[in-house]
């Protein structure tokens, strides 16, 4: 087995050595053919759950904003205790999000929700063929019938721009921000993914629980003063009624999480454009030039699946929430031994065994095999016996690990991996 599996590397190393030199990334328009996003019938999780609502097979309660808000979550199978906050003026409701009025968002693997107290709830689900669709329901009439909810395209100022590559993606921004909720400085823009030093991240976010994180730049905002900022503390509740969100914290845990979602969901997503574009202008014939840019989005999605360039942890590791610790990890796929790719780490990296759980996600699932295949090619040159020295940040009982975890948990391998 050992001997067909190094064989095969060997075979495909070989064969991919003639790839084009990386060029600048093709910007594509998503809304025209072959991609037709906007015309695109959702077939996401939250599309899903409107047909359900429709027929009858889902209730909603209507009461009062937070009822509606966890009924809601509780049928699109999303934690409460995914809940982390914003209070930088982000999102549709920019007018009303600020260090007085933070807004809450909780997600799944597939599945984002946002909400600001007095204002409206907003959903991204990534629908396996398109990516992230956005929708907004109308303002909520306590005790009235569910809102209307539309599909938005506003959202695409935003969620469409550099920071997704021109595709609808997942965006979050670090910034100092005043007092109303307004940027005053940037501390990361366009890039998302574990690979961003925690230092530079959550700026304009409440972060709560034992991070050990020094020098982070979440919990502050700014005053200007003579021509500088005065930073001040806004740790959650100071300036805001915590009463109003479903929960009191915006645990570092799920911060993480959402963090490492964003970047694998976006870099996927380009890859599958990438691949439907190159099929179209090649009229399913794909020449070398092709197989080259696609190499390209294999290598960067496979070494980010791999964690290849995750940011350093703080030397005392990391405490998550023991609530959403437990979320996490309920619907964790193992092996007979017990092993999975959601076991948590935290003392110097995220995951025990480093390799992302979003490859059980619908939207891998469906991913074109053209690029899967390649991206399972690179995995493997991370994962194999004896790696080289740009494939071997991972230690052998580990590789060794993710490879029997793979193995037994997926289906949809390569013949030669197995």
């Amino acid at each position: 087995m050992r001997s067909r599996f190094l064989t095969m590397l060997l075979f495909l190393t070989i064969s991919a050595a003639h790839a084009a030199e990386t060029k600048e990334p093709r910007v594509i328009d998503f809304r025209s053919a072959p991609h037709s996003y906007l015309e695109w019938k959702p077939k996401d999780r939250f599309a899903e759950l409107q047909e359900k609502a429709l027929k009858g097979e889902v209730k909603l309660d209507t009461s009062n904003d937070k009822a509606f808000l966890t009924s809601l979550l509780e049928a699109l199978n999303i934690p409460i205790s995914s809940q982390i906050m914003v209070f930088s003026a982000s999102s549709l409701q920019s007018e009303i999000i600020n260090p007085r009025n933070p807004r809450s968002l909780y997600f799944n693997e597939d599945t984002y929700i946002g909400w600001v107290p007095g204002g409206l709830v907003e959903i991204i689900a990534a629908d396996p063929e398109m990516g992230p669709m956005f929708y907004v329901y109308d303002r909520l009439r306590p005790g009235g019938p569910v809102p209307n909810v539309t599909r938005s395209t506003k959202c695409m100022n935003c969620h469409a721009g550099n920071a997704t590559r021109r595709l609808p993606g997942l965006i979050a921004e670090s910034l100092l921000v005043s007092r109303a909720g307004s940027s005053l400085e940037t501390f990361r823009r366009d890039e998302q993914g574990h690979q961003i030093p925690l230092e530079n991240r959550f700026g304009g976010w409440h972060l709560t629980g034992d991070h050990n994180i020094s020098n982070h730049k979440a919990n502050v905002m700014g005053i200007p003063q003579g021509g500088k900022n005065e930073i001040t503390s806004v740790n959650p509740g100071q300036f805001s009624d915590l009463s109003l969100h479903l929960l009191p914290t915006s645990d570092i845990l799920p911060n993480l999480i959402n963090e490492h979602q964003m970047g694998f969901e976006n870099r996927l997503v380009y890859a599958i454009y990438t691949v439907r574009q190159l099929k179209h202008e090649n009229k399913g014939m794909m020449g070398a030039a092709a197989k080259a840019e696609i190499e390209e989005r294999a290598q960067e999605l496979a070494r980010y699946i791999v964690f290849a360039d995750e940011a350093k942890f703080p030397s005392k590791g990391i405490v998550g929430d023991p609530a959403y610790m437990k979320d996490f990890l309920r619907d964790r796929k193992m092996t007979k031994t017990g092993l999975s790719l959601k076991d948590l780490d935290m003392k110097t990296r995220m995951f025990k065994h480093r390799c992302s759980f979003m490859l059980y996600t619908d939207t891998w699932k469906a991913a074109p095999k053209e690029l899967k295949e390649r991206v399972y090619y690179h995995m493997a040159l991370y994962l194999r016996d004896q790696p080289d020295a740009q494939h071997a940040h991972l230690a052998s009982a580990e590789r060794l690990a993710i490879r029997t975890i793979l193995k037994e948990t997926m289906s949809d391998l390569p013949a030669w991996w197995r």
